[in-house]
């Protein structure tokens, strides 16, 4: 906006009083107005106040051109003293623009060389910052590779886990044994599904105490024996009759946890129904034995099902037949189907039914190699410890026609 002649020296002293605080005042320029030059007196000064808020006055003032003095006789032209003013209006000018201009110069080199100072410090900390990304990278890259290890390592332990639990599971499932785990208050842990033919229990029943539940067992008192080996750490084992003429071997211990810590008790219940008739059977077949090796006349032993377990040597000669031909065969079988007479089948089943006997039967057939013979039949049962007949004696006296 500044007239021809005005804008640099504007501009000089406007710089002066803004960056260094030096005044102008009263500096005459030649300005080009409408069909001339005038001269105009510049002054810039900075007003008081806070640095925020700095501001310049910048003034003109109208200077009148100097009166022409009287003409000598030897005066310069009027036209070569302008010229010469103006030359030296515009070196000095000049000089005080390149002054100003060399002196902003300055001024704009340093704050670049601070500004590149900072550039040059910022890109120290990028980079030292940018060397500690690549560490916490490094670092965050090892710890996620030590995760994935360790996150490899649970899920196969979980899967282990996982495998374990299944087996356990099949294992109380098909072992056929009941079990109830106690707690140190005799409270329910779990139990397995052979554990109910002794206590009614159901899932809903885990955490109640076992005095709860009504056992199916008359006159053992388990809970007591629990909390006997729960307080002296002594296994307690006892054989008892369930309903139905089952036998169970009843074995409680302490429930021991990896750290071998007592944390409660574990009731086991075996069937040993099959044992109990094995031993009955044994016991009764010793029996047998010995009344047959003391007999003389000939004596046949029977057992459930009517087939012969044993006889005696004097069958074996009354009646010629061999061990081969007799043991393990039901009587009416025997030789050729001698002894399948209807009056003695319903005999023999009928002391197997109700208990009963029979004495002097008499049974008359012609048997092989022998001829015929009349037999006089004795039946007994005998009664094993369970309350089953086990074995039938069966006794006779032969008499030839």
């Amino acid at each position: 906006m500044a007239r021809e002649g005005l804008e640099l020296e504007l501009r000089a002293a406007i710089h002066a009083a803004a960056s260094e605080g030096v005044l102008t005042l009263n500096r005459q320029i030649q300005v080009k107005t409408n069909g001339g030059f005038s001269t105009v007196g510049l002054s810039v000064r900075p007003l008081p106040g806070p640095d925020r808020d700095k501001l310049l006055l910048v003034s003109f003032q109208d200077i009148a051109s100097p009166t022409a003095r009287p003409k000598r006789s030897r005066a310069a032209k009027p036209a070569e003293l302008g010229r010469i003013q103006e030359l030296e209006h515009d070196l000095a000018y000049l000089k005080e623009s390149h002054q100003a201009a060399i002196e902003e110069q300055q001024a704009t080199n340093e704050e670049i060389k601070s500004t590149n100072e900072e550039l040059q410090s910022t890109n120290e900390e990028l980079q030292s910052t940018n060397e500690e990304l690549e560490t916490s990278k490094e670092e965050l890259q090892s710890v996620n590779e030590e995760l994935i290890t360790v996150n490899s390592e649970l899920q196969r332990k979980i899967e282990q886990l996982a495998s374990m639990q299944n087996d356990m599971k099949n294992l109380l499932d098909n072992i056929n044994i009941g079990i109830v785990f106690l707690d140190q208050h005799l409270s329910i842990r779990s139990f397995t599904r052979e554990a109910v033919r002794i206590y009614r229990l159901a899932d809903s029943d885990v955490g109640r105490p076992l005095a709860d539940i009504r056992p199916v067992v008359a006159g053992e008192d388990l809970l007591v024996a629990a909390q006997g080996v729960l307080d002296s750490l002594i296994p307690y084992e006892c054989e008892m009759q369930i309903d139905g003429g089952a036998w169970m071997l009843a074995r409680i211990q302490p429930y021991r946890t990896l750290e071998n810590l007592i944390d409660g008790v574990v009731l086991t219940f075996t069937d040993i129904t099959e044992r109990i008739k094995a031993v009955a059977n044994r016991d009764a077949l010793e029996l047998a034995e010995g009344i047959v090796n003391t007999l003389r006349e000939p004596l046949v032993v029977l057992d459930g099902a009517l087939q012969v377990i044993t006889v005696s040597a004097a069958f074996y000669r009354e009646f010629q037949v061999t061990p081969e031909e007799t043991l393990g065969r039901r009587i009416y079988d025997l030789g050729n189907h001698q002894w399948d007479i209807p009056a003695l089948r319903s005999l023999l089943e009928s002391i197997l039914a109700r208990a009963e006997s029979f004495d002097a039967y008499v049974v008359e057939h012609d048997f092989p190699n022998i001829g015929h013979r009349r037999i006089l039949l004795n039946a007994r049962r005998i009664v094993g410890r369970i309350g089953e007949p086990q074995m039938m004696l069966l006794s006779m006296e032969v008499n030839a026609s």
